[in-house]
């Protein structure tokens, strides 16, 4: 309609001039900015284009705009700065909210796995690895990448596996994704596609973000129970699967630590099936009352597709994670990152690569581990003095461990007791593909400090009292 113009370059007023209508046009102008402001469009504080430049990009006099301008500034909804600068000045109209039913109370003490003490990310260190990672990065680096990532953090990540945790890690090995979630959901989507029709997984296990996937791919995921010692093989001899993801250096949620015999035969069971292992190094950076356990990886990295991630050590919101791959799934692999995402956000990943290279990293563990182990030592502590019956195990390492609750005692019913005194803890049953006769509680103490943690444990030995009275 040759009667209309919008402008162009200031698009958010969403201005519309009709030269037709007989309106005189700065009428419309002002009209036009008052439904912007009403309607939440234009906040409060939003710089208006200046009026000369709004006149050339509508078409219209200079003097058009000066008025609407002023217009709108005696009505309340402009003001006009120093230097010719004029802002939105008022806010839009409250608009009537529904009511939404109210949220649940949050627990005055919350033992749930996941929650990390984010408050001690080395904000400093890491401003310092971005600055450099700007300053040095070549422009090629910004542009469209692989779908493994950048070279350096497959250097520096390969450098610090090897040395810490003992893997067999090549530069050309390594894929970064978003987090173990989409590491673990990339390479079942990978074997999906070679022909695999089932995934063993440990039972329990927290992968949540498996199962749900695996059914969507149409994958059969089946448990395979642990006891003190990690998987148990000779139920595991007896399964047929194409991977199994495992926990090895401390099972979650149990704590296990997979021995070397164990190892050994998991080893023997892929090879002889053809079947990918899948090693979730979730938590092994804090261990407290035990010397290093180094991953199966680093003995059979034909066999084993290493996972690690930052959302443990530094912070969940990173969403910074790696595989570390049979060189036969590499590329696979890789393809698959590209096609979910294109790849992950360049600067985070420039920018862990300086942390790791510069050692801040090694330096943040170092620091953080007395912190969790002091939390981990009260827990205990306070178990110990206010609910003997229940048996903890796991705690050598990691950021929670389970507490085995006394025969005869239904873990739901404390789970449900402990709520009402304000304290959330987990069962193992959610976590379970089989059912067991034994209940426990899952404590999560990473992100609580140790007067939270006691009195946590102080409401929970009271709740526990609850369920022996009835």
């Amino acid at each position: 309609m040759a009667g209309l113009q919008t402008n162009s370059a200031g698009e958010s007023l969403l201005v519309t001039l009709d030269r037709d209508s007989g309106e005189p046009l700065h009428r419309q102008l002002a009209a036009a900015v008052r439904d912007g402001v009403r309607s939440g469009r234009l906040r409060r504080g939003t710089t208006l284009p200046p009026t000369r430049r709004l006149a050339g990009e509508l078409g219209v006099s200079r003097g058009v705009v000066v008025e609407a301008y002023q217009q709108l500034v005696s009505e309340g909804y402009l003001t006009s700065r120093t230097g010719g600068y004029t802002e939105v000045a008022a806010t839009p109209a409250a608009q009537p909210v529904p009511s939404a039913p109210a949220a649940p109370a949050a627990p005055a003490v919350d033992f749930g796995y996941g929650r990390y003490d984010v408050s001690n990310f080395p904000r400093a260190a890491w401003l310092r690895s971005i600055r450099r990672a700007y300053a040095q990065a070549p422009n090629e680096r910004f542009g469209y990448l692989t779908g493994r990532g950048v070279p350096e953090l497959h250097e520096a990540l390969a450098d610090y596996l090897n040395r810490v945790r003992g893997t067999a890690a090549f530069p050309d090995t390594v894929v970064v994704s978003n987090g173990y979630a989409q590491g673990i959901a990339l390479t079942a989507q990978v074997l999906a596609a070679r022909g695999a029709r089932r995934i063993a997984v440990e039972d329990p296990s927290a992968d949540d973000d498996l199962r749900p996937l695996a059914r969507t791919m149409g994958l059969d995921v089946v448990g395979v129970p642990v006891d003190d010692d990690g998987v148990r093989i000779d139920v595991l001899d007896g399964v047929d699967a194409d991977a199994l993801v495992l926990t090895p250096t401390h099972q979650w949620p149990t704590g296990a630590v997979l021995s070397a015999p164990r190892r050994a035969a998991v080893l023997r069971w892929a090879a002889a099936r053809g079947a990918l292992v899948v090693e979730d190094d979730y938590d092994a950076e804090y261990r407290y009352d035990r010397s290093p356990v180094g991953t199966m990886q680093g003995l059979a990295p034909d066999l084993v597709a290493y996972s690690g991630t930052a959302s443990k050590t530094l912070a969940p919101g990173l969403r910074l994670g790696w595989l570390v791959l049979p060189r036969s799934l590499v590329d696979e692999v890789a393809e698959a990152k590209l096609l979910a995402d294109r790849g992950s956000p360049v600067l985070d990943q420039l920018a862990f690569a300086d942390f790791l290279a510069h050692g801040e990293f090694d330096r943040h563990l170092r620091r953080m581990r007395p912190i969790y182990r002091r939390r981990r030592d009260v827990l205990l502590a306070a178990l110990a003095a206010l609910l003997p019956e229940l048996e903890p195990a796991g705690i050598s390492a990691g950021l929670h461990l389970v507490a085995w609750l006394p025969d005869g005692v239904d873990e739901a019913t404390v789970v449900a007791a402990a709520a009402r005194r304000g304290v959330r803890v987990n069962g193992v049953t959610p976590y379970r593909l089989s059912p067991a006769e034994r209940g426990g509680l899952i404590f999560g103490y990473s992100a609580l400090n140790e007067r939270v943690v006691a009195d946590g444990v102080a409401r929970l030995a009271t709740a526990f009292a609850d369920v022996r009275r009835k």
